[in-house]
């Protein structure tokens, strides 16, 4: 003997099947999770029942109160052991969906070798498809609406519709929006289903972003959310991405190679920088794509050749962020981003370890790297053992000495070595400044192309040829641009993207673009 689950079903009991209305019918006393449950008036009127919406009233938290529901259920069924009887639980719906406390109960009664039984019933699901019409084998996605409003990126495919239940309330609500509107668009149309096989079943559709505001929230209630219109799961765009390399797809990406799609990645890679550095958000949308795609056919290429697949990417990467932030997922103690920092290179350091005594601190270093990239790696890396100026007074000297060795040298090769050692030199200067030097002299680039474009255009609109005037008006031209463009400070970036588009400032020509462009 031992402990039989009984599920009510949904709605005000008329979907109570026979087997579980015989098997109360026979019974004196029922243990139920909740009185407040329309079918609770259906059941037998010989029926005692005891509920534990007590601890509702008098707990913090839902998994505080399964918890206490769980304990008593099973102090109570080895009491009646004793006297070989049997205690019989019910709860709403289908015992095996979305019942957190029979989910508990089977794993410590299994612990404690206590016998259970459990008598199926309808669930929410079934009045819910039902009411809007839709088959759940069309790939519906089903969770608990309370588990979801935790997230901070919902853990949904967009590809394929979902049913949220137990949206009981307008706080969980607005939670599970704010949520879900990291997926959906605020406008995204969805359902929110009252009472569900009942007499007042009400199907309310909303816009995402108001379903909050509905007067019928209540335990009853479910969100339904429909796919979205275009597909934009990495799921989908693996599954593009394998079709393409597949049989029937295209000759092009089927002759692709991981080395053959290298300069396609770099150069998506460097249109990703441009975009960022003109603060273009439609064009960072677009880049970021093709480099998506890029890698996602590298992880194609390598699951064709048994080597890895895209799961597993997703998989080291995912361990690794929250490896590297035990102040995030762990017990350790950060007060600032440099303690970060230093946290997050020295649990790199040891994950690198190889144990080889020949080891050095510039290993790893990627060949691929810019020069001024390198520099900084380089001397970052140094610094970690003391090797580096006392102070920048030091760095600011060395840059004089190297510009000085650079005016004494006498050789071509001569002068290319000291023009390496003096950016070298101001490379440290930049990281002493804690400045990006690589950022630094990409904004110096296209600032000196923006102004030199204007002065181009300052001299088509007065008909002057550059080639015909001399340094002293090139200068003023030169000064008269500088103040039509400040990217530095006054000139603001809308504003240049809106002078494009008029033709007033050229866009600067990209390159044509890898295969994914």
């Amino acid at each position: 003997m031992g402990i039989t689950i009984v599920g009510l079903g949904p709605g005000d009991g008329q979907l109570l099947t026979l087997q579980a209305f015989e098997l109360l019918l026979q019974a004196n006393f029922v243990y139920i999770r909740t009185n407040k449950h329309p079918a609770v008036k259906k059941l037998p009127a010989t029926l005692s029942l005891k509920s534990f919406d007590h601890y509702y009233e008098s707990q913090e938290s839902f998994d505080q109160v399964y918890s206490l529901i769980v304990e008593d259920l099973l102090r109570i069924a080895r009491e009646a052991m004793v006297n070989d009887a049997n205690i019989i639980y019910a709860v709403p719906g289908h015992p095996m969906v979305g019942e957190s406390t029979v989910t508990l109960l089977l794993h410590k009664a299994k612990n404690l070798g206590i016998e259970v039984e459990i008598i199926p019933g309808l669930s929410f699901i079934e009045p819910v498809l039902t009411a809007l019409g839709i088959d759940a084998l069309d790939g519906l996605q089903i969770f608990d609406a309370i588990e979801i409003a935790q997230f901070n990126h919902p853990p949904l495919n967009g590809d394929a519709p979902v049913l949220l239940a137990q949206v009981y309330n307008k706080h969980l609500a607005n939670e599970l929006k704010l949520t879900l509107m990291g997926m959906y668009p605020d406008e995204h149309m969805v359902s929110l289903v009252h009472e569900a096989g009942m007499e007042n079943q009400l199907v309310e559709k909303v816009p995402l972003h108001a379903m909050d505001h509905s007067s019928r929230l209540a335990h009853l209630s479910s969100l339904f959310i429909p796919s979205l219109k275009n597909a934009s799961s990495l799921t989908a765009l693996a599954e593009t991405v394998a079709f393409l390399r597949g049989p029937d797809g295209c000759p092009w990406d089927q002759e692709q190679t991981r080395h053959s799609l290298r300069a396609g990645f770099l150069e998506e890679s460097s249109e990703v920088l441009e975009a960022i550095d003109n603060d273009d958000s439609d064009a960072l949308r677009e880049e970021l794509g093709d480099v998506l795609y890029h890698l996602v056919m590298q992880a194609q290429i390598a699951s064709e050749e048994g080597e890895f697949q895209l799961h597993d990417v997703i998989a080291d990467i995912e361990k690794k962020l929250k490896r590297r932030h035990p102040h995030v997922w762990g017990d350790w103690q950060v007060d600032n981003t440099d303690e970060v920092i230093r946290n997050w290179e020295m649990l790199k350091k040891e994950e690198k370890k190889s144990g080889d005594e020949n080891s050095s601190l510039l290993d790893n270093i990627p060949a691929t790297l810019s020069a001024l990239a390198q520099a900084q790696e380089v001397q970052e890396r140094v610094k970690e053992v003391g090797f580096d100026w006392p102070n920048i007074a030091g760095v600011i000297a060395k840059v004089h000495e190297e510009i000085l060795e650079l005016q004494e040298a006498s050789t071509n090769q001569t002068r290319q070595q000291e023009v390496g050692d003096l950016i070298f030199a101001i490379v440290n200067w930049c990281r002493w400044l804690d400045v990006n030097a690589e950022t630094s002299l990409s904004k110096a680039n296209r600032r000196f192309s923006q102004r030199f474009r204007q002065l181009e255009q300052i001299s088509r609109d007065r008909g002057l040829l550059l080639s015909e005037l001399d340094l002293n008006d090139l200068d003023k031209l030169w000064q008269e641009s500088k103040e039509r463009i400040d990217f530095d400070s006054e000139y603001d970036i809308k504003e240049q993207r809106k002078e494009r588009a008029d033709g007033r400032v050229p866009r600067p020509i990209s390159g044509q673009g890898g295969r994914a462009a």
